[in-house]
């Protein structure tokens, strides 16, 4: 990704603006700092399955760039269950950062019945939206990032150009068909698409 790794770091445990990232995600409440609540709608083969949720840091070291989130969700109208730990580190590297992830996850009820592969290919899917999702937001806020020369400083007469100099807009995810339990089990599967290791 290119933005330096404690922009990366500080923009992944914001989840006021990774939980924008997440498809079928809501946002309901940030407890604290380090806990925050949510709900998550995703649909595997014909059900359609919603979870409510915690999900927490419970390990946060600033220097060393890496966290341990943990989050755990029920359904709202059925016995299943959610639950996922994520150790996730930002380590520098040629082109700006790489984003590692171990995780570990298990889900039960309804959308277990439809086996491991499935579960898989579809977390995949989501997971390549939202980490497509997080990396153009990240990369926009860069100073200078997909934008032309500006004016030469101290030249107030300048006047701006009419796309470069307009403000990034924040992308947000798109509606799909996925499984996850909140922000952070999708987080944790970031490792697809930032060469993380598991």
């Amino acid at each position: 990704m290119a933005a330096p790794p404690e922009r990366v770091f500080a923009y992944l445990l914001d989840v006021n603006k990774v939980a924008g990232c997440v498809p079928g995600a809501e946002l309901s409440e940030v407890v604290d700092p380090t806990t925050f609540k949510g709900k998550v709608k995703i649909k595997v083969g014909p059900i359609t399955v919603a979870y409510s949720g915690t999900a927490r840091i419970v390990d946060r070291d600033d220097n060393a760039r890496s966290a341990t989130l943990e989050a755990d969700g029920r359904e709202t109208t059925g016995p299943g269950s959610a639950r996922a730990k994520a150790y996730m580190s930002v380590v520098a590297d040629s082109t700006g950062s790489t984003v590692k992830i171990v995780t570990d996850y298990n889900v039960a009820g309804r959308v277990a019945q439809f086996g491991r592969g499935v579960m898989e290919d579809v977390s995949r899917r989501l997971v390549g939206e939202m980490a497509a999702c997080i990396k153009a937001n990240v990369e926009a806020g860069e100073p200078g990032a997909g934008a032309g020369p500006g004016p030469a400083p101290g030249d107030a007469t300048a006047s701006p150009s009419t796309s470069d100099s307009a403000p990034p807009q924040m992308v947000t995810a798109k509606p799909v068909n996925a499984i996850g339990l909140l922000f952070s089990v999708l987080l944790a599967r970031l490792r697809g698409l930032f060469g993380s290791k598991t």
